[in-house]
């Protein structure tokens, strides 16, 4: 297990190199003791950019089995994570991705295609047994224990998806306003990378060398 600063205890698996939090991020406070935004107003998530966070339709209880929504500005900060740990890279998610995959390997050229779609069944490799809608919960083998969180949208600050979808921030950046960031859905086995504006509101995972 790993504490955050908050005093929430995340459950953690070791697969491959690296231990990863086997649950989403719920801390309100980084790592330096500074609080966190917390911006439940629609509009005014929609024009930020600087860190902040949010519970999916602004209702805590959600936090239990969800974690918490972050925009990448908070991200960028660096003091997300617990020391020693830290949000994946864009190269580390697809490390696990390939880690876990029933075909492709580190390494293939499908790893490291912009499409939406990748891979044979990484997702539901890292998908929870439960909580996911419409049959597509995943076989989870390795504990990773995924979860669909939702996000929160730029376009209105509106929030979508919960229970059908998963959306997890990478470190890398592409460009002044996007981010790379990992998904996955109810209805399909492979896992997903792309890019989204830094103001979308994802969940997180952090990980560490093991």
């Amino acid at each position: 297990t790993v504490r955050d600063i908050d005093g929430h205890v995340y459950l953690t698996v070791i697969i491959g190199d690296y231990e990863w939090m086997a649950e989403n991020l719920k801390v309100s406070t980084y790592n330096n003791g500074t609080v966190i935004p917390l911006v439940a107003e629609n509009d005014k998530w929609t024009e930020l950019n600087t860190g902040a966070f949010c519970w999916y339709d602004n209702d805590e209880s959600n936090a239990q089995s969800y974690g918490a929504l972050y925009n990448w500005y908070a991200v960028e900060t660096g003091m997300l994570c617990p020391d020693g740990w830290r949000v994946p890279s864009d190269m580390e998610w697809n490390y696990l991705e390939a880690y876990v995959d029933s075909l492709y390997v580190e390494g293939d050229l499908e790893w490291y295609k912009p499409a939406l779609l990748r891979g044979y069944d990484a997702a539901k490799k890292l998908k929870a047994l439960s909580g996911w809608r419409s049959g597509g919960n995943g076989t989870d083998n390795y504990g990773f224990c995924a979860l669909p969180g939702g996000e929160r949208r730029v376009s209105d600050g509106t929030y979508f998806q919960l229970g059908g979808g998963g959306f997890w921030w990478s470190s890398a950046e592409e460009g002044p306003s996007e981010a790379w960031f990992r998904s996955m859905a109810y209805s399909f086995d492979q896992s997903a990378r792309n890019t989204h504006d830094k103001r979308f509101g994802f969940s997180v995972r952090c990980l560490r060398f093991e």
